[in-house]
């Protein structure tokens, strides 16, 4: 068994699709439409599917926003730098929640963004 993907259901599909691709610098897999149920797939992520897990962003037509819950937590992504990343994440008009620093009780570099749906991405910096 392998992890392939993560679905997040969002109300702007292109909304999205530019925040993950622009901002956080994944590609665009794949994008279809499913006329008949009234929704369209769009898969992103760093490599291709056969080579790691990727998001399912789901788009249903006539559907602009969602409650995210108090069960969902996040999407975490390792950086080589999380200052660098606020950085180039703000610059390209992406909201940083959390600035870089440690976490609490520990060492590691973290940050958290959020992306135009409200859902929250930690940024882990790598360690060196």
């Amino acid at each position: 068994m392998r992890l392939l993907h993560t679905m997040l259901r969002v109300g702007d599909l292109d909304r999205s699709i530019a925040f993950y691709t622009e901002v956080l610098g994944m590609r665009l897999l794949r994008r279809n439409d499913y006329p008949e149920g009234k929704f369209t797939l769009a898969f992103v992520g760093y490599q291709d599917e056969a080579d790691g897990a990727v998001l399912e962003l789901t788009h249903n037509w006539g559907v602009a926003s969602y409650e995210l819950g108090t069960a969902y937590g996040h999407i975490a992504l390792e950086v080589p730098d999380a200052y660098a990343a606020c950085d180039a994440i703000r610059a390209r008009g992406g909201k940083v929640v959390r600035e870089a620093g440690p976490m609490k009780h520990g060492t590691t570099v973290i940050a958290f963004v959020e992306d135009p749906d409200g859902y929250k991405v930690e940024l882990i910096q790598a360690k060196s």
